[in-house]
């Protein structure tokens, strides 16, 4: 189906600002129904979640929607659906409960092409336990991760692979359902972070072969918050430190504290926004729809602006995988890439620059800890955008 940029740029405020955004790999704009969400969510009688008073249902019906919507977002059951402050923070405490098993003689694996937030938590926690932690290197010619590259550590005594949906640097999306095949091969378990991907693509759980799976909605044009997603059968044989009169029903167990109604009204707002992209009967055949829309658009957009890009002089293209969301990493012969952010950002692009948490992916590229520019489409991505992006690039270039 046709996607209609215009119409949608047309639910976000922030666009009137004038900027041209390219920073939504960091987090995206926010369209107006999700922004309204939060309000009406805030304003209406709110108390601790139960079924007596009006304000106790309706905190009840917020959960309940969120957990729903998610599910439909990634082909999960609203009963594993996780909420916490973040992906990192869940991720933290995923680890520290499913390391509570781990010991001298285990393995963990861990990727050269992920953001921290899904390396150090193990890491951490392997170290902890006395655990080995082994590498999967990927290849920083092609920015490829394969099965063979995850299958060349996997042993007999690993207990967990962690990996990324799609590299938040480069764009590099592994091929998952493969990778799966490698772990669970191995009687381990498989943790994807999902946050990068599930802005990009259609994502769906069973599919992708994946234990757990973290995303977040400020990456989907949602509010500032993260989700953990696993089958709830799963979720019951694990046992995260609590308080002690708080629930042991699962999913409840894993969240610490009051959830944030607002911020998950929010989160329903924005699947609901990007169904809306969509056609078909239920939610789910809505967000699939909408969101091979939404990836053909920014995939095409991506194309044109790869091709302007070399034709730049001393430009380095660094995502150059065969599967990949719309984020490019570009740096300058001679030229700072921070400079470039600098220069973009008084022209009103704004294009950041950095190795954004992806520490182990910018060294591999040798990069080293500075990265490079990155430029990352959205749903509100359009023509506009990009030609304000070489015209800024050509200007920055130009400069002696």
């Amino acid at each position: 189906m046709s996607f209609d940029v215009a119409a949608v740029r047309s639910h976000f405020p922030a666009l009137q600002g004038g900027a041209a955004h390219f920073d939504g790999p960091g987090g995206t704009q926010v369209p107006t129904p999700v922004a309204d969400a939060v309000h009406a969510a805030l304003v209406a009688p709110m108390a601790n979640r139960g079924a007596t008073t009006q304000a106790e249902r309706n905190a009840d019906d917020v959960v309940r929607a969120a957990r729903q919507a998610v599910a439909d977002l990634v082909g999960g059951q609203p009963g594993g659906v996780v909420f916490g402050r973040s992906a990192t923070v869940l991720t933290y405490d995923l680890a520290r409960t499913l390391s509570a098993g781990w010991g001298p003689g285990d393995e963990v694996v861990v990727t050269r092409l992920d953001h921290d937030a899904n390396v150090r938590p193990w890491v951490q926690a392997a170290e902890r336990a006395g655990a080995t932690v082994r590498w999967a290197e990927f290849d920083p010619a092609t920015g490829e991760l394969t099965a063979a590259d995850v299958a060349a550590v996997v042993t007999d005594a690993t207990r967990l692979v962690a990996v990324t949906g799609a590299s938040n640097l480069i764009g590099t999306r592994p091929p998952l359902p493969q990778i799966a095949g490698v772990v669970h091969a191995a009687g381990a378990l498989l943790h994807v972070d999902g946050v990068h991907l599930t802005a990009h693509a259609p994502v769906d759980l069973a599919e992708l072969g994946c234990d757990t799976f973290t995303c977040s909605p400020y990456k989907f044009l949602g509010p500032h918050c993260g989700v953990l997603v696993a089958d709830p059968a799963f979720l019951q044989t694990l046992h995260p430190d609590k308080l002690l009169p708080s629930t042991d029903a699962v999913p409840e167990r894993f969240e610490l504290g009051t959830l944030p109604y607002e911020l998950l009204a929010g989160t329903t707002a924005a699947v609901d926004f990007l169904a809306g992209l969509g056609a078909g009967a239920t939610r789910r055949e809505r967000l699939l729809t909408g969101m091979a829309a939404l990836e053909e658009h920014e995939d095409a957009l991506r194309a044109s602006l790869e091709d302007r890009l070399r034709e730049l002089p001393g430009v380095t293209l660094w995502s150059r995988a065969e599967r990949r969301t719309p984020t490019l990493l570009v740096t300058f012969e001679g030229r700072d890439a921070a400079d470039a952010y600098r220069y973009l950002a008084a022209g009103g692009v704004n294009a950041p620059a950095g190795s954004f948490y992806a520490l182990e992916c910018s060294r591999r590229l040798g990069l080293g800890d500075t990265g490079g520019l990155r430029i990352g489409l959205a749903p509100y991505s359009d023509d506009a955008d990009v030609d304000r992006l070489l015209e800024g690039l050509r200007g920055f270039l130009a400069r002696a």
